[in-house]
């Protein structure tokens, strides 16, 4: 439509909420479907949270806040990343949205101009190209495969870094792949970044108490503190505490880049919701010992999906360090034809054939940057896993 504007035609509606959508309308009329492209935990927000934000409605907290997030929230939030992370922040060094991906970007709005290029690792979450798109960078994607686990090198990182280079996005673990760097192999990419005074670093932290084995996770500015006064750690309360309806992420960095970032926010969404502000508060400071329950949950979850899926014809499924993702390779399945009749040419026709013929929906690769490949999401049931692995495989034993 001739009114919309040109910036429209720069970016796609996100590929794992269509998945989803998908997947829910064939559900609703009538079809056998196993949904495993949504990114959130399949168990309810913890009832201590649920009766903060309760209290929160009682106590009338119904009211604007302070545009990015109530003080009570921000000293939670320096205190968490202090305990957990070593890094010391004050309040004003703090920034709470409506979600992460608000929080990431209200970043790229508040410092990209045209020209600008921002490194992105693919796989990559869906969201990262679009977003600095949208701000009027240039998203700079640097294919990280299956050969190296999904990690990016620290020669790839040096290659891609250019004098118009203003961001370097990381996420550890990682969407879609749970691929999670070691103390040793971020250092490695740090002291890069060490060389290039000009990058700054956006570390996405969201899956961070989702991390199985002997696994530590590790942050940029932790590991690196000669990055601090140019890295935004950012994290929220949707994946560690189900609380993806909630909405609330948030980011803590230098001053003025956090102070543009309320800028932005105070003419787009305001404050985040107030309630949820509340109830964040509670996650923050009460009970954590869920999240170790939680951990058990889904390294046994993630077991069980990597050796079905190793065990179907034509795909390789690498052991991820956290989130709770899968990222299979099906190169194996490129060429061939569906008992149904249909070419497999990538990874895009894959899924649909999957999803059309077996009923399991999943996301395919491309949307992510790397292809041939899929991501499935383990955040449900076990036995909805098991049915859904065992009909990935019967598809996969029937192709010609």
């Amino acid at each position: 439509m001739a009114f919309l504007s040109d910036t429209l035609a720069r970016v796609k509606p996100s590929p794992t909420i269509a998945v989803t959508t998908k997947a829910n309308e064939l559900k609703a009329a009538g079809k056998d479907v196993i949904g495993l492209g949504a990114g959130e935990p399949d168990f309810d927000t913890p009832q201590n949270i649920k009766d903060a934000g309760k209290a929160a409605i009682d106590a009338g907290r119904t009211k604007y806040t302070a545009v990015d997030g109530i003080p009570e929230l921000k000293k939670a939030i320096c205190a968490k990343f202090e305990r957990e992370n070593g890094l010391k922040y004050a309040p004003n060094q703090v920034s709470v949205g409506t979600g992460g991906k608000q929080i990431l970007y209200n970043a790229l709005m508040a410092t990209c101009n045209p020209g600008d290029e921002v490194i992105i690792p693919a796989p990559y979450w869906v969201s990262y190209p679009d977003m600095v798109l949208l701000a009027g960078g240039t998203p700079v994607a640097v294919a990280a495969g299956i050969e190296t686990n999904f990690k990016l090198q620290p020669e790839q990182l040096e290659a891609a870094i250019t004098p118009k280079t203003k961001w370097f996005i990381f996420n550890s673990p990682s969407n879609p792949t749970g691929a999670g760097y070691t103390r040793d192999e971020l250092k490695a990419l740090t002291d890069v970044l060490m060389r290039h005074p000009h990058v700054w670093v956006m570390s996405d932290d969201m899956y961070e108490h989702l991390v199985f084995d002997d696994f530590e996770f590790c942050t940029p500015a932790q590991v690196e503190p000669g990055l601090y006064d140019r890295t935004l750690t950012c994290n929220g309360a949707s994946k560690a505490y189900a609380m993806t309806g909630w909405r609330i992420g948030y980011a803590a960095g230098p001053v003025a880049l956090i102070k543009a970032m309320g800028t932005i926010q105070s003419q787009s969404t305001s404050n985040p919701c107030s309630v949820s502000q509340y109830a964040a508060l509670e996650a923050l400071t009460g009970p954590q010992e869920f999240l170790a329950d939680n951990k058990v949950l889904f390294q046994r979850r993630r077991d069980l999906v990597v050796g079905m899926l190793n065990e179907a014809k034509g795909i390789t499924c690498p052991m991820p360090e956290g989130a709770f993702y899968v990222y299979p390779d099906i190169s194996g399945c490129i060429g061939k034809t569906t008992a149904a009749g249909v070419k497999i040419v990538d990874d895009e026709v894959f899924a649909t054939a999957l999803l059309e013929e077996t009923g399991v929906a999943v996301v395919f690769g491309a949307a992510f940057g790397l292809s041939p490949n899929f991501r499935v999401s383990y955040a449900t049931s076990d036995a909805a896993l098991k049915e859904a692995c065992t009909r990935i495989q019967t598809f996969c034993a029937g192709l010609a």
